[in-house]
């Protein structure tokens, strides 16, 4: 049944109307009585945002792939509409067809950040389905999750029937399969849910409970019944090169946040920094074959009109075709004026040169991310980059034509003390000596060094994730010491600094280590009027503690304690691939400040070999 939502007198009303409309370059539509299962795929953010993640793309373009199954998308409508559907009962529709969402079989929500939690219950309630799993009745949707958040369900465990856990190219086909039998079996919704608990990482919340100690912590966390298993395998692609991948990605009315051609050259990350969420979770880390990439870039390129492809991935420099795969790019695409973008690369010789040829010396500026100032402190994180390194590339970079350069760092650290943080300072001085080391004749301008800081949040999976947070007032005492300490450098006219709120990260912190005691808190949010919380125009600090004052949950408790090695985490039931052992030992190794060597200078044993994929492989001759 179409609904009224899209009609002219509603768009007229609304800003950026094409956010609604669907059919854009590449999108698909399929005969309703042809398909089996009808899928929603939703990002909780604003089209722009939404349009622009790969995984999106790449599921949507896989599922549809198959005969029986028409995906749609639906992302979060902006304020102005949200209030439309509410005073108007409209319910949320998908863009393809423009029905109501609450009409399909499933609703996929991807879970890529923290702060878009609220966003998440603004999704089912405008969808007009009970917001608790426990309450969908046998001809309800299921709501499914998946994403890097996935990886801790538990905050949003109350919402959701399943959860998908890892890279969806692998266990969804089966969960397809399995829907379509259930669907003419007459068995009940709860069936439907124990069968799929039995598909390799798939978690289904209502078949696990969780028992406490009097002080709030996890005593037992274990399945309700007989044949659940009793931990969730995340699911790992082996074979990169062989995935699938969209040729005809979708192309947005709008300009996206990524409005570009995206090749995705490998996944999962070499390095091992202590901080970093997604390079546990992605391991191990694997390559896609130069000559398959060659075939993408051509083809997206020639479906979408764009003019400019990036290549994705978390560490672009540690991919061993990455010289043959540019080479062959800047010779087939860019004299045709394609630009070439290249993110996540290390600043040395090779990468200098690659992008000298593929940037506008005057326009671009260059990006460091040392994430710590002195050297005592990357150790202590495991960012494997000493300031030899980082002057000798800002040097070459200057010597290059280039003036500016964007400097990344994390306060809040672990061990850190009031002297990393003025080391932050100190750093980007001496990078700053470097250009004007140069003769003045060969300078491009005047020198500009921005910093950036970003406030440090323990994330499950990682090293870190037993690590205390603090509060806010002394993460903006530590930014308060870096713009006090640049003041006082000598090239102080040269350096600017901002950072992020610290607010906005104390939250993220308390949501991204959370139980299931946080539904209450992230419900009551919604209802105080909280959406769109990674936008700072929108973020209400003041309500999400009146929320928690509400529901009786102390937010102290997920942040500011230190957690005891044995205590048993929420995410505890998920085999992300790398072994607790492991983490354990790197915790300890960053309080002793010991460097952990890269997969491929040595294996460190985290557990993730037993998936026989990539560097493992490499790592095992």
């Amino acid at each position: 049944m179409k609904q009224l939502a899209l009609s002219d007198e509603i768009l007229l009303t609304v800003e950026k109307p094409a956010r609604y409309i669907g059919n854009e370059i590449n999108s698909i539509k399929k005969p309703l009585d042809e398909v089996k299962i009808r899928f929603a795929m939703c990002f909780p953010d604003v089209y722009e945002i939404g349009m622009s993640h790969l995984g999106i793309q790449i599921l949507y373009d896989m599922f549809n792939k198959r005969k029986d199954i028409f995906c749609e998308r639906v992302y979060s409508p902006w304020p102005d509409l949200h209030k439309i559907l509410k005073e108007q009962k409209i319910p949320l529709f998908a863009l393809e067809s423009q029905d109501a969402v609450r009409e399909f079989d499933f609703l996929g929500i991807t879970l890529q950040y923290e702060m878009c939690y609220t966003n998440v219950i603004q999704i089912l309630d405008l969808s007009q389905i009970p917001l608790f799993a426990k309450d969908r009745m046998d001809g309800d949707l299921f709501v499914i999750g998946g994403g890097p958040c996935a990886y801790n369900p538990e905050p949003l465990a109350d919402f959701f029937d399943l959860f998908y856990i890892g890279e969806g190219e692998t266990s969804y086909d089966a969960l397809f399969d399995l829907y379509v039998e259930w669907k003419s079996s007459g068995e009940s919704r709860r069936e439907f849910l124990r069968r799929a608990a039995g598909i390799a990482g798939i978690y289904v919340p209502s078949l696990y409970q969780a028992a406490y100690h009097s002080d709030g912590t996890i005593a037992d966390f274990s399945p309700v019944e007989n044949g659940v298993p009793k931990k969730v395998e995340k699911q790992v692609v082996r074979e990169l090169s062989d995935a699938v991948y969209p040729e005809k990605p979708l192309v947005p009315f709008l300009q996206a946040t990524q409005d570009r051609a995206v090749l995705e050259i490998q996944r999962g990350c070499i390095r091992g920094c202590r901080f970093c969420q997604a390079g546990m979770i992605y391991r191990p880390t694997r390559e896609k074959d130069v000559e398959t990439l060659k075939k993408y870039a051509y083809l997206m390129l020639k479906n979408t009109g764009y003019d400019e492809i990036s290549l994705s991935s978390l560490s672009s420099s540690d991919y061993s075709g990455l010289k043959e795969l540019v080479s062959y790019l800047i010779e087939e695409f860019y004299g045709q004026g394609v630009n070439i973008s290249l993110p996540s690369l290390r600043i040395d010789a090779f990468s200098l040169d690659v992008m000298e040829k593929v940037q506008d010396i005057k326009k671009s500026s260059l990006t460091f991310a040392p994430e710590a100032g002195s050297q005592r402190l990357r150790d202590v994180i495991n960012k494997g980059l000493t300031e030899e390194v980082i002057l000798e590339g800002a040097s070459r970079a200057f010597a290059g034509g280039w003036q500016k350069v964007k400097l990344y760092f994390m306060l809040g650290l672990p061990t850190e003390t009031k002297e990393d943080r003025q080391a932050i300072a100190k750093l980007a001085d001496r990078i700053a000596k470097c250009y004007y080391e140069i003769p003045k004749e060969k300078r491009n301008g005047k020198c500009q060094i921005t910093i950036s800081s970003s406030f440090f949040v323990p994330k499950p999976f990682t090293p870190f994730q037993w690590a205390p947070m603090y509060e806010k007032e002394h993460y903006l005492n530590c930014a308060k010491t870096v713009n006090e300490a640049v003041k006082g450098q000598l090239n102080k006219k040269s350096i600017r600094y901002n950072w992020h709120e610290a607010d906005v990260t104390v939250l993220e912190g308390i949501l991204a280590r959370g139980d299931r005691k946080l539904s209450a808190v992230i419900l009551r949010a919604y209802e105080k009027g909280c959406m769109f919380d990674a936008w700072s125009d929108f973020f209400n600090y003041d309500a999400w503690i009146e929320a928690f004052e509400e529901t009786g949950v102390d937010p102290g408790f997920y942040t500011v304690r230190e957690r005891p090695l044995d205590e048993i985490l929420p995410w505890d039931f998920i085999d992300s691939g790398v072994t607790k052992e492991f983490l354990k030992r790197e915790y300890a190794h960053a309080l002793e400040g010991v460097v952990t060597k890269n997969c491929r200078q040595q294996c460190s044993g985290c557990g993730a070999g037993k998936y026989q994929g990539g560097v493992c492989i490499e790592n095992t001759g």
